[in-house]
């Protein structure tokens, strides 16, 4: 865990005792692909993990966004829409943060206290 590179794997979100919804998932790693994250995109397929991250920006984004802040374990800390234009507190405890299309994560079930797993 944490020890990824840029590249494309599967989200897995385990809401509430219910089967696994698996997401396809672009991660971002490196100080380049953090730093552009979503900017310039009008949609995106699934979510984009970026770490170590522990706060985010929609300034220059198209579109709004959720954002789920996670530990160092991958648990979820806090989950957030934001319009473009915003700067997101950081939060002390997150170690990567998760971006998705607003609305999206509502619909997968994920949110505080939820748990993550990332598959290469």
């Amino acid at each position: 865990m944490g020890r990824w590179r840029d590249g494309h794997g599967e989200l897995a979100i385990r809401p509430d005792g219910k089967p696994p919804v698996i997401i396809p998932l672009e991660i971002a790693t490196s100080y380049r692909a953090r730093t552009k994250g979503l900017l310039g995109r009008d949609s995106l397929s699934g979510a984009l993990l970026l770490s170590p991250a522990n706060s985010v920006h929609t300034f220059r984004m198209r579109i709004p966004i959720d954002v789920a802040y996670l530990d160092r374990h991958l648990q979820v800390i806090a989950v957030r829409t934001m319009p473009p234009g915003r700067l997101g507190l950081p939060r002390w405890r997150a170690r990567h943060v998760l971006e998705a299309e607003a609305g999206a994560m509502e619909g997968w079930g994920l949110r505080a206290g939820g748990r993550v797993e990332v598959c290469l």
